[in-house]
């Protein structure tokens, strides 16, 4: 084969391999990271302490147990009315302290198998949000109303309160690619390695086929990047005005943490791949031999060819 024909087989094999960084780091992502329920909570832990979400759950607990409490049960209306700010401030209150962070992380357990049903359900039935139930946390404030001796604490009942995790109508969008994601999460990552691998054996320059493959996977980490920030923002534009714009920004980042990591990994990784054998090619190369002047005096002369004797004529 050719060094020519070699070259091309090569940069082919390598354009190949850098354009599966992107997907294949997306779908072991949701292969590995959305699809593990360990891995889900773990990730959605950290919103406990989160303001935004602390306020969209006090302020959506607070108005759902204002909602259910039948006024006909009370003596007079403004006495209802009296109620919503002790029940509001209780909710914000308990959801600083540490029962409200253990109800989050085991209504996310729960939340996770309903994320799951809903991305893999495949458009049957009509869509419904991905909620989180938040009815410990009603029943949590009731107790602390009851014990603070609030009027009606007693009559507030406790249902299923559930806070949107992820909108109906963001469902269709992800659901489309999800089940091809999880399927490729091993295959893509693997594809594009052994892509690799053969395009740098098979080149005939081995130390050119290294960075280009260096600087390409940098680009497929930099387009990652870019994915998320121009996906944030096209879910923050979609949402409805009565949902929190913050509160899902912050579930977005949390749950896109690990794919920003994994971005400025390969680009770091890219960059420096590419720099370190720019640098080795450069100190790699054999230096010009020097010329060596000779000062005039310093070398011995070489001495004169000695003459030959001439006979002499007889």
């Amino acid at each position: 084969m050719s060094p020519r024909l070699r070259d091309g087989l090569a940069a082919v094999l390598i354009a190949l391999s850098c354009l599966l960084v992107p997907p294949g780091a997306l779908s072991a992502w949701a292969a590995y990271g959305l699809a593990d329920t360990g891995r889900y909570v773990t990730m959605m832990a950290p919103l406990a302490a989160d303001p935004n979400v602390r306020d969209a759950v006090a302020d959506t607990v607070g108005t759902g147990i204002m909602n259910k409490i039948d006024a006909r049960e009370l003596d007079v209306a403004p006495v209802r009315a009296s109620v919503a700010p002790f029940v509001h401030d209780a909710v914000r209150s308990f959801t600083q302290t540490d029962a409200f962070r253990t109800a989050w992380t085991a209504a996310n357990r729960a939340a996770h198998d309903a994320l799951l049903r809903a991305l893999r359900d495949g458009g049957r039935g009509r869509d419904r949000p991905v909620t989180v139930d938040l009815g410990p946390v009603t029943a949590q404030v009731k107790q602390q109303l009851t014990r603070e001796n609030v009027p009606l604490a007693d009559r507030i009942p406790v249902e299923h309160t559930e806070v949107a995790l992820l909108p109906a109508q963001e469902l269709g969008r992800l659901r489309k690619g999800f089940d091809v994601l999880e399927v490729a999460g091993f295959w893509l990552p693997v594809a594009a390695v052994a892509f690799a691998l053969s395009g740098i054996a098979l080149a005939a320059c081995r130390r050119r086929a290294v960075t280009a493959t260096a600087l390409g996977t940098a680009l497929g980490g930099a387009l990652l990047a870019l994915a998320l920030v121009v996906g944030r923002s096209l879910t923050l534009a979609d949402l409805p005005a009565e949902v929190s714009h913050p509160a899902v920004g912050a579930v977005y980042d949390a749950l896109t943490g690990t794919l920003r990591t994994v971005s400025w990994l390969l680009m770091t990784l890219g960059l420096t791949v590419a720099a370190v054998t720019w640098f080795t090619r450069r100190s790699g190369r054999p230096r010009p031999p020097r010329l060596v002047r000779r000062r005039r005096g310093s070398a011995a002369r070489s001495p004169a060819p000695a003459r030959r004797p001439t006979r002499a004529r007889a």
